[in-house]
């Protein structure tokens, strides 16, 4: 009789919260995750600022390690019952993206990652870039500067078993958090727009260039809990910032051309606020 009791008041508790709404400032632990996991999905440059010719195009790829937040802040309890949350779906992250060349400097970026499973994250992701280069030499990596001006969006979302992981179910005590046994299918929107600013040097005419820069990002992530105890109740409740931020960044990498054709480059990009990338990239040019 007890059990059952106790079995209710908690339906009745789930029922209560189940498609609710929670809005949580930038200092949460909530809030500092949402911020921590949008750093490394933001759409920054695939290579040192240069003036694509027009119709002249670059289709490459990105990857990086997706460092771990402080567990500190993973002790999540403004929306739900205090609990430690596993948010490393994939220690990494990475996408293919495109580049079209336009007139007068102008460049087109565009990025699509499918629902394809790597490790327990399932992502559909969009991204895009406009640009403007303006260079102070004859081409875009030979001897003198070139400035860009940018901006850029990332649409979308992560799903994976973040709140209730299979290693977090329990069948022991319905009144605690992952009464179940089937994980749960969370899922994070980390939308966000952005502009930056970047100066490129190439010192020689060896293909090799260096840049810096700095930009701003206007993130509004947002997080749907999905999940399904063993008394069928469905939570989905939203956990969102109860404003949008904006998030100063910084970056600067080499970036490497080979016979005008193939390019590499190495790339830190950092959100002093959240989290500090190292990011690695390659293309194939076509002009």
């Amino acid at each position: 009789m007890r059990r059952a009791l106790i079995t209710a008041v908690a339906f009745c508790a789930f029922q209560h919260q189940a498609g609710a709404q929670c809005k949580v400032s930038a200092g949460s632990n909530e809030g500092k995750l949402l911020a921590f996991y949008t750093a490394p999905i933001a759409f920054s440059m695939a290579t040192a600022p240069e003036v694509m010719g027009p119709a002249s195009i670059r289709i490459g790829a990105e990857g990086e390690y997706i460092p771990k937040p402080n567990p500190a802040i993973e002790q999540t309890g403004a929306c739900f019952t205090q609990k430690s949350e596993h948010t490393s779906l994939s220690p990494v992250f990475g996408r293919p993206r495109i580049t079209v060349g336009g007139p007068f400097g102008f460049a087109l970026e565009a990025a699509y990652l499918p629902p394809v499973t790597i490790a327990k994250a399932t992502p559909n992701l969009f991204s895009f870039g406009i640009s403007q280069a303006h260079h102070f030499a004859v081409g875009p990596v030979s001897t003198g500067t070139t400035l860009l001006f940018r901006m850029h969006g990332t649409f979308g979302n992560v799903k994976g078993p973040i709140t209730c992981p299979q290693s977090s179910l329990q069948q022991s005590s319905p009144s605690s958090p992952c009464y179940g046994t089937t994980p749960s299918k969370d899922t994070f929107h980390p939308d966000m727009l952005g502009g930056e600013i970047a100066a490129g040097f190439a010192p020689g005419s060896g293909g090799t260039s260096f840049y810096a820069g700095a930009g701003a990002n206007r993130i509004d992530p947002h997080f749907q809990v999905g999940f399904t105890n063993l008394n069928g109740a469905v939570d989905t409740t939203r956990v969102e910032l109860k404003s949008p931020l904006v998030r100063a960044a910084i970056f600067g990498g080499v970036t490497a051309i080979v016979r005008q054709i193939f390019d590499v480059g190495a790339q830190i990009y950092s959100v002093p606020s959240d989290a500090t990338l190292f990011r690695l990239m390659g293309g194939l040019r076509f002009r």
